[in-house]
């Protein structure tokens, strides 16, 4: 039988992991600005296995709206950024010798209204997963309470 701190501690535990995903996705969605997080979802092939590009390369900002993407070695250039053309970002490198630029395009005003609508989606599931989370721990207390309060009847 669970204490209530245990109960709090679990539950708070798990609470700070959806917070923690809900962050992660966050960093991934697209915005006008530039975060070398977005090419995270970007694998790369590698000597015959798929890695991702934050392996193979050194991914940083040039400045607000520009990343960089230096890859280790030389022949890995032309491979990244066929990579980055073909994922679903909608971004477009260009090469400049060994290093790759990937500019951010701005953002039209439909692509804002649908990352406004992404960002409240994502945000009322991590809502919803810590209602959740903070009704089962309520749950747990209310049971491990009764059975401490229930004593055998003497007649």
């Amino acid at each position: 039988m669970a204490t209530i701190a245990e109960i709090k501690q679990n539950a708070q535990a798990k609470m700070d992991q959806s917070i923690a995903a809900f962050k992660n996705t966050l960093t991934k969605i697209r915005t006008g600005r530039a975060n070398p997080a977005i090419l995270d979802t970007v694998q790369v092939e590698y000597y015959g296995t798929m890695m991702k590009i934050s392996q193979v390369a050194s991914v940083n900002l040039l400045d607000a709206r520009t990343i960089s993407v230096q890859p280790f070695e030389k022949g890995m250039g032309a491979k990244i950024e066929k990579a980055i053309r073909e994922s679903d970002l909608g971004l477009n490198p260009a090469s400049m010798g060994d290093l790759l630029r990937v500019p951010m395009p701005p953002m039209s005003e439909e692509r804002r209204k649908e990352m406004t609508k992404l960002v409240r989606h994502e945000a009322e599931n991590a809502k919803i997963a810590i209602r959740n989370l903070r009704r089962d721990a309520n749950e747990h207390v209310k049971k491990s309470w009764s059975r401490t309060r229930r004593r055998p009847r003497t007649t």
